[in-house]
């Protein structure tokens, strides 16, 4: 049955609707980061750059890094993004668009998430690349699919006992990286993470300006939490809704995170830009 016009909006030109890509625009590796302008500090280290296409917060680029053809785009900020961006992407190469049905083939992405974050364990300073292994997403995007198949049940109740989380909140839901990909991403100069993903920056995240938390102890509690040995790491606003989507979808993914904060001592890195450039080189040479 072909997929209705409400339902899967495509442009005139025949491009999904907010990204406005069609499926030649697009390579089997993405790279995914935030800010629509570092899209252009990935690129800039390609070879060449065939394509590009900007709208809203969605900024990409295609092109050739040492002959490996690698698509670059941003998804802005929170998971409600990574809704937008992952089922377009998904619907780029595994529905045919013409027809409006699911291609009997099916093609599986890889994507890699370049991103900055928090740490929240003393241990894991500033400056440094943390390899999410697993998220935990506290942002209620997974709930609203079938998703039985993907989660770890066992973890969840774990934190919610733990952090005596609020039944007002979303339950949180627990999700693991590609484990091909983490290998393959894997060195002396990476941490292995399980990364908490926020639904807000400021009081999802323990910060306080003039609105006083629901519960000011959250950060301390989530630092405080480990399973299996695997405390919570950092935060950020992504991982979880990425590593949801594409397990759902059939993806591989992993998120790289640059620690340019870290809230248990309080300390911010001195130059983050440089930091980020190094985690963009790093992951662009480990994907050929």
């Amino acid at each position: 049955m072909a997929i209705a016009a409400s339902e899967l909006i495509l442009n005139p030109d025949g491009s999904v609707y907010h990204l406005n890509l069609r499926p030649e625009h697009l390579a089997n590796t993405i790279i995914t980061v935030g800010d629509p302008d570092r899209v252009d500090s990935v690129t800039e280290h390609f070879d060449t750059v065939e394509f590009q296409t900007r709208k809203r917060e969605f900024h990409t680029q295609t092109g050739t890094y040492k002959g490996k053809r690698i698509t670059v785009i941003s998804t802005g900020i929170g998971t409600d993004n990574i809704d937008i961006v992952f089922n377009e992407l998904d619907a780029l190469v595994n529905i045919d668009l013409e027809k409006r049905t699911v291609k009997d083939t099916l093609t599986s992405l890889e994507i890699i998430r370049i991103g900055t974050s928090g740490s929240i364990q003393k241990e894991i300073p500033i400056d440094t690349f943390v390899i999410s292994n697993q998220a935990a997403g506290f942002d209620s995007l997974l709930h609203f699919y079938h998703n039985d198949n993907i989660q770890d049940h066992a973890i969840s109740e774990a934190l919610v006992k733990h952090t005596n989380w609020s039944p007002l909140k979303s339950k949180p839901y627990i999700v693991k990286c590609s484990e091909a990909l983490f290998n393959k991403f894997s060195s002396e100069k990476t941490v292995k993470g399980f990364t908490a993903t926020n639904v807000g920056f400021y009081g999802p995240q323990g910060r306080v300006l003039r609105l006083p938390l629901q519960d000011d102890a959250l950060n301390d509690k989530l630092a405080s939490f480990s399973y299996n040995n695997m405390p919570i790491t950092n935060m950020e606003m992504e991982t979880a809704g990425i590593y949801a989507l594409s397990a759902l979808l059939g993806h591989k993914a992993l998120s790289m995170n640059a620690i340019i904060a870290n809230r248990a001592t309080g300390e911010f890195s001195q130059d983050p830009s440089a930091l980020v450039n190094d985690l963009i080189t790093y992951t662009l040479d480990k994907l050929v």
